[in-house]
C-alpha cells in the first residue's frame, strides 16, 4: 500500500508541476516571441503543438491524444507488472505523469503547450541539421528523464532472471 501511494504522489506531482508551468506560461508568454533567462541558451517561447514529439506530425490532435492515452495505458500495465521493483517503477511513474501532463493538454486544448527552448549541441546527421532543439515542457522532459532512466538500467544494471534448467545445467557442470 506504501508503494502505491508513493507511485500516485510521483504521478501527481509530475503532472501538477506540468500543468503550473503551462499556466504561467500561457498567463505570462506571448504565443511565438522568445524572452531570454540564460541568453541564447535558455528562453522560454509560449508554442502550441498538435503534433507529437519533436515536431513530428503524423496525424492529427486525435491521432495524438489515442496514442497518448494507449501509450499512457501501456505504461500503467508495466507499473502493475513491475510495482515491486522500485527501481523500474519509480521511472515508469514520471513517465506517466509527462503522459498525463500532455493527455491533459490535448483534451483541454486540442494541443500540447510547450514552452522550454534550450540550445544544446548541434546535430548533423547525413543531410539532418538541428541547430536548436524542439522547444518542450516539463512532461516531455519527465517522459525523457523515465525513458533514459529505464534504458540505463537496462543496459547497466539488470540481470534476467535464471530459468530453473539454466540453474540446474550450470549446478552440474560446476560439479
Amino acid at each position: 500500500m506504501r508503494k502505491l501511494i508513493l507511485f500516485i504522489i510521483i504521478i501527481l506531482a509530475v503532472t501538477v508541476l506540468d500543468q503550473a508551468t503551462k499556466l504561467w506560461a500561457e498567463a505570462n508568454l506571448v504565443e511565438g516571441q522568445t524572452r531570454q533567462v540564460w541568453g541564447d541558451f535558455f528562453q522560454v517561447k509560449l508554442l502550441y503543438n498538435e503534433g507529437g514529439v519533436m515536431g513530428s506530425s503524423l496525424g492529427g490532435s486525435t491521432f495524438y491524444l489515442i496514442s497518448s492515452l494507449c501509450v499512457f495505458a501501456f505504461v500503467v500495465y508495466f507499473l502493475y507488472v513491475y510495482r515491486n521493483l522500485t527501481i523500474v517503477a519509480i521511472p515508469m511513474c514520471i513517465i506517466a505523469g509527462g503522459a498525463v501532463g500532455n493527455i491533459i493538454d490535448r483534451i483541454r486544448l486540442g494541443q500540447v503547450v510547450d514552452f522550454l527552448d534550450f540550445d544544446f549541441f548541434d546535430i548533423s546527421i547525413g543531410s539532418f541539421h538541428l541547430e536548436r532543439w524542439w522547444t518542450f515542457n516539463i512532461s516531455d522532459a519527465a517522459i525523457s528523464v523515465g525513458v533514459v532512466w529505464l534504458i540505463i538500467y537496462l543496459l547497466f544494471f539488470y540481470r534476467a532472471p535464471q530459468t530453473q534448467e539454466v540453474a540446474s545445467a550450470e549446478d552440474s557442470l560446476s560439479a
